[in-house]
């Protein structure tokens, strides 16, 4: 896999602390082989820092923000206190999809007899350039395969690919869809409609996204995702159900269809 030498400067990292002195801490750069970076006191948290033990300690794993990168230097300059809560979370958890997205090629390259590095060459570059990532693309083909294949992948690698992100790789949201035709013949029918839909788009729960889209009067697309299957269909009829009943209270009607008609 091919790797950049040094992290570019407003990046996030994640770092294992080396060393740790009165006037700063060194970090080793996780995703950066043989790389080091320095944050100094100033940067480990907001406010005075007193005792810098008492914020950092040796071992410690980092989330940090790269502030200055000199390669003539060799040198790489963080932050910890630039790293919010929310930040630190999502970076960590792709530091460790990254992780076992690497461990899965492996599997992949040892089902194919070829060595990992060619793997890369041959599909795992162009994978990663499509898809984002190597893990999103594992979860790219756990989602529908056949979606990779239209994206113009083949080979016989595929199936052993598949196969090896099916049995790793779980899929935390599902994700329906359906279509509406919503209508009112008030005047000021539009108005009505606009607020129907948007009523339709709150859940109760705050872990399932409900989205409707336009697609040309009359017709929309809703949307839902979800922790499971049954939990969605459930939040895509109350959605209807909303719909239908607002609507109908301003001389108005809601069709909803799975899929399109013709």
């Amino acid at each position: 896999m091919i790797r950049k030498d040094y992290p570019d400067e407003g990046e996030l990292i994640v770092g294992s602390v080396v060393k740790v002195q009165n006037y700063g801490a060194f970090v080793s750069l996780d995703e950066y082989p043989d790389r080091e970076g320095f944050i100094h006191i100033a940067e480990i948290a907001t406010g005075w820092v007193k005792r810098i033990r008492n914020h950092i300690k040796e071992k410690q794993k980092v989330v940090c923000k790269v502030m200055h990168v000199d390669r003539s230097k060799n040198h790489v300059d963080l932050s910890l206190k630039r790293v919010n809560e929310h930040q630190r979370r999502e970076k960590v958890q792709e530091w460790k999809n990254a992780k076992k997205a690497e461990r899965l090629m492996e599997m992949v390259s040892s089902r194919i007899n070829l060595p990992v590095e060619q793997c890369y060459r041959d599909f795992g570059s162009d994978l990663i350039k499509k898809y984002g990532s190597l893990y999103a693309a594992f979860e790219e083909f756990v989602y529908d395969v056949e979606n990779v294949r239209n994206d113009g992948f083949s080979g016989n690698w595929l199936d052993d690919f598949e196969a090896v992100a099916r049995d790793n790789i779980s899929i935390p949201f599902v994700e329906i869809t359906g279509h509406l035709e919503v209508n009112s013949w008030l005047p000021d029918g539009v108005n009505h409609i606009r607020d129907a839909l948007s009523n339709a788009e709150q859940s109760e729960f705050e872990d399932v996204e409900i989205q409707v889209k336009y697609i040309g009067a009359p017709k929309y697309v809703i949307a839902v995702k979800a922790p499971d299957y049954k939990i969605a269909e459930d939040e895509l009829k109350k959605a209807v159900e909303k719909i239908s009943e607002h609507i109908k209270k301003y001389d108005g009607t809601c069709e909803f269809h799975r899929k399109v008609e013709e």
